[in-house]
C-alpha cells in the first residue's frame, strides 16, 4: 500500500521526532529544501515587520544575522520613528512639521488624517492644562490658548464634513468637566493609546505616498488566522479552545474583548 506522504513537508524537515524511515523515503534533499524556505518565509516576514513598523537598528542586526539584504533606506525609516516618536511623546506640533519635510503632499492629500493630527494636537494642549498641580485651580482664562487653536485650525475644517464638527464638540468638551467627572467617552480622547492610533495612521500614510507596503505583512497574516477561526467556531469544530490568543498585541486583544473599536477619534 502506497504512503500517503503530505504534500506540505516542511514540518518534517525540522521536527526531531520524524522517523529517520519515513525521512529516507521522502529524501534528505527535499526535506532540506522545505526547511530552508520555511526559514527564509519566516525571515522576510519578521524583515517587513520591522521595516514597516519602523525598527531600523533591529533591521539591520537582523539582516546581518540571517543574510538578508540590508533594508534599502535606513534614513527612510529613522524619519517614520523620529515621526513616530514625536507623536507618541504628545509633540504634534514637532511631528507636524517634520510630516510636512518629508512629504508636503501627504497631509494635503490626506484632510482625515490632517484633522486627526490637528485634534490630537488641541486634545494635548488641553491635557498640558489639565495636568496642573492640584493645588493650582484651573480657572477658563487657562483655556485661552486650546480655544485660539482650535478656532483658527479646527473651526474652518469642522464644516466640510460632519464627523469633523462632532469630533471637534467632543474635544473641546473636555475644558467644561474636571477629568474625574468626565464621561467615559470624553475620557477616552486623553487616553494615550490614541497617540500610538494616530502614529500608525501616520507611519502608513508615510509608507504609501512612498509606494511602499502600509501595513506589515504579518499583519495581514493575523487577520487571516483570526478569520480562519472564526470560520471554525461558526462550523462548531470539535475540541475548539474557548480563546485562542495570539499574543502580539496584548492592548488589541483587549479592546477585542471589550467589544470595541478602540477609536475615539474622528474615523
Amino acid at each position: 500500500m502506497p504512503l500517503n506522504i503530505p504534500q506540505d513537508l516542511t514540518l518534517l524537515a525540522i521536527h526531531p521526532s520524524i522517523p529517520e524511515t519515513i525521512k529516507a523515503i521522502i529524501g534528505p534533499t527535499r526535506l532540506q529544501t522545505d526547511a530552508d524556505e520555511l526559514y527564509s518565509n519566516i525571515n522576510w516576514v519578521i524583515m517587513d515587520y520591522l521595516v514597516s513598523e519602523g525598527y531600523p537598528g533591529a533591521a539591520e542586526k537582523f539582516a546581518q544575522e540571517t543574510n538578508l539584504c540590508q533594508p534599502a533606506d535606513i534614513e527612510s525609516i529613522r524619519e517614520r520613528v523620529r515621526i513616530r516618536t514625536a507623536i507618541h511623546a504628545g509633540k504634534i506640533d514637532e511631528a507636524l512639521s517634520m510630516v510636512n519635510e518629508a512629504d508636503p503632499e501627504i497631509l494635503d492629500s490626506n484632510p482625515l488624517l490632517h484633522f486627526q493630527l490637528l485634534q490630537l494636537h488641541l486634545i494635548e494642549i488641553i491635557r498640558t492644562i489639565l495636568d496642573k498641580p492640584s493645588q493650582q485651580s484651573i480657572i477658563a482664562q487657562d483655556f485661552l490658548p486650546a480655544i485660539q487653536f482650535a478656532t483658527e485650525q479646527l473651526s474652518p475644517r469642522a464644516p466640510t464634513d460632519p464627523k469633523y464638527q462632532t469630533a471637534l464638540e467632543r474635544t473641546m468638551a473636555l475644558m467644561i468637566f474636571p477629568p474625574e467627572k468626565m464621561a467615559p467617552e470624553f475620557k477616552e480622547l486623553l487616553d494615550v493609546s490614541l497617540r500610538e492610533k494616530v502614529a500608525s495612521d501616520v507611519n502608513k500614510a508615510i509608507l504609501e505616498a512612498r509606494g511602499e507596503r502600509a501595513e506589515a505583512k504579518i499583519r495581514q497574516l493575523v487577520r487571516a488566522r483570526a478569520w480562519a477561526e472564526a470560520q471554525a467556531r461558526h462550523a462548531r469544530v470539535e475540541n475548539l479552545p474557548p480563546q485562542i490568543p495570539i499574543g502580539l498585541d496584548p492592548a488589541d486583544e483587549m479592546h477585542g474583548l471589550a467589544g470595541t473599536d478602540g477609536d475615539a477619534m474622528v474615523s
